[in-house]
């Protein structure tokens, strides 16, 4: 080979590396923008990964994740979602329920958004319907406004007697007067007066417990929220300390010590979550992806906590029960 041909060559080779590497595509960035706080929400954050996992992502491999964090505080994700939308992220996964989906709606109509809402995301104007969202929206819905009045027929089924009932919410939650008004229905119907208990920080937990021991509640439903959520180990121990029966919505409060919930799987949800905003990095369009609801909903129930309150769990409740903490 002559000399002139061989230095060509070899100066094509030395480029040839930074041509290629300059065709890769950029990583793709999904960003997370959640109500509470990264550490209470950890077991969802990885079952969101999971997810990802399931169709192909992997956490600093093929996708990168910018996180924002309201820690409680619902009116910050207007400003946290507009910082997703200039940090150019190719999907917005809003985990932190109705206050993260509709802040990340009103903050982008370009980039896709994988929400988690327990309201009906027709109504909210999130998709034009279920089969068919239609535009930047998809997601999962966990069907909180219908399940709200389940769980006080639950929770009647084990305090039959208990003619007053209380039901906990943050009124920072967008869902939470339509869940007032449905457990409101259930409760007018079965005869039973329904107290409403309002907690926006865990300040406000010594108020509502002593209201609820004030108007003699026999009967606690905890509302689906994201920053009661994150207080589970708090209300359990505020419920024990009153002798208050109540009924949650995750399976978590019960292995924290809680009575009995009933709802869609907390980390299921965030698992498919996870899997369809896979699927849109893969190409899919929002548009086109059905908005998952539940097959299954999960029942569970603890039996130390029961015989701590004096109550027998009906043989109609352990038949049903998806798992029995003894």
């Amino acid at each position: 080979m002559k000399r002139r041909e061989f230095i060509s060559l070899l100066g094509t080779a030395a480029a040839w590396p930074l041509a290629a590497w300059a065709q890769q595509p950029a990583m793709p960035v999904v960003g997370v923008l959640g109500g509470h706080t990264r550490a209470q929400w950890q077991p969802f954050v990885a079952a969101f990964h999971q997810g990802l996992k399931e169709v192909g992502y992997a956490e600093g491999e093929n996708v990168s994740t910018e996180y924002r964090w309201a820690e409680g505080h619902y009116d910050r994700l207007p400003a946290l979602a507009t910082e997703l939308v200039g940090h150019k992220v190719a999907v917005i996964a809003a985990i932190g329920g109705v206050n993260s989906a509709l802040a990340a709606k009103a903050a982008t109509s370009q980039i896709p958004v994988v929400f988690l809402t327990g309201r009906d995301p027709v109504e909210l104007g999130f998709v034009k319907s279920l089969n068919r969202p239609g535009g930047n929206l998809t997601g999962v819905s966990m069907l909180n406004d219908e399940l709200v009045g389940k769980r006080l027929e639950l929770l009647r089924e084990l305090v039959p007697n208990a003619a007053t009932i209380a039901f906990l919410v943050n009124p920072n939650n967008r869902n939470h007067q339509a869940h007032v008004r449905a457990l409101e229905a259930v409760a007018h119907a079965g005869g039973q007066q329904l107290i409403v208990l309002r907690a926006a920080s865990d300040r406000d937990f010594e108020t509502a417990f002593s209201t609820l021991v004030q108007r003699g509640v026999e009967g606690l439903v905890v509302a689906p929220d994201p920053f009661l959520d994150s207080q589970r180990e708090g209300l359990v121990r505020l419920a024990m300390g009153h002798a208050v029966p109540a009924i949650f919505q995750w399976r978590e409060f019960v292995q924290a010590g809680g009575l009995i919930s009933y709802g869609m799987s907390l980390t299921d949800a965030h698992r498919q979550m996870g899997i369809y905003t896979g699927k849109i990095l893969r190409g899919a369009r929002p548009a086109d992806l059905p908005v998952v609801q539940p097959a299954k909903f999960e029942l569970f129930v603890n039996l130390k906590t029961a015989k701590a309150l004096g109550l027998t769990v009906p043989t109609s409740i352990l038949l049903r029960a998806d798992e029995v903490i003894e």
